[in-house]
């Protein structure tokens, strides 16, 4: 009997929690559809790049730079238009180099405004946990006048590093849920 309730609960719990990969990666996964987007579009000489490991994990990486004011890099992942009003969360999955970097997202792939959340990373694999209601609006680097993230869909992913400083980078990647 005892057995009976607690294999009930488990199951009812596993139905209750609600998860959506947005992006696992593996050895076989495609990465077509990541797309590298340095400052050059502003003059800058940063460059990133994103590969697949051995491991199977994404590995974005490179150099920023700060000449022809430049400063940062990114990569972006743009997809079908997804719902996202039953989820809270977006957790990360990354092993990081003890730097700084961004987790963006648009509502609308045309925006010309992202949703932001600033992380730090410890040098460990770790769990990142970012609350869809913290990421503020910003464009080119300014806090936008407008609510938080409303929540409803998402048509584009990126990570992005710009520290203002010219550094070198090294950012693993696992997978990226909605919770």
């Amino acid at each position: 009997m005892k057995f009976s309730i607690i294999f009930f609960l488990v199951t009812l719990l596993g139905i209750m929690s609600v998860n959506k990969d947005l992006f696992d990666f593996n050895s076989s996964c495609n990465l077509d559809r990541w797309q590298i987007v340095n400052d050059g579009v502003m003059g800058g000489l940063s460059k990133g790049s994103i590969a697949l490991t051995d491991e199977g994990h994404a590995l974005f990486s490179g150099q920023v730079s700060l000449e022809n004011y430049g400063g940062f890099t990114s990569v972006r992942y743009r997809c079908n238009p997804m719902d996202v009003r039953k989820f809270n969360t977006c957790n990360l999955r990354v092993k990081g180099d003890k730097k700084s970097y961004q987790f963006r997202i648009k509502s609308d792939g045309y925006d010309r405004h992202s949703y932001i959340y600033s992380f730090e990373t410890s040098g460990e694999w770790e769990d990142i946990t970012i609350p869809l209601d913290q990421m503020i609006p910003s464009f080119r680097g300014r806090q936008l006048d407008m609510p938080s993230f409303p929540g409803e869909q998402i048509e584009e992913v990126t990570l992005l590093i710009g520290n203002k400083r010219k550094e070198s980078f090294s950012l693993l990647i696992d997978r990226i849920t909605l919770e």
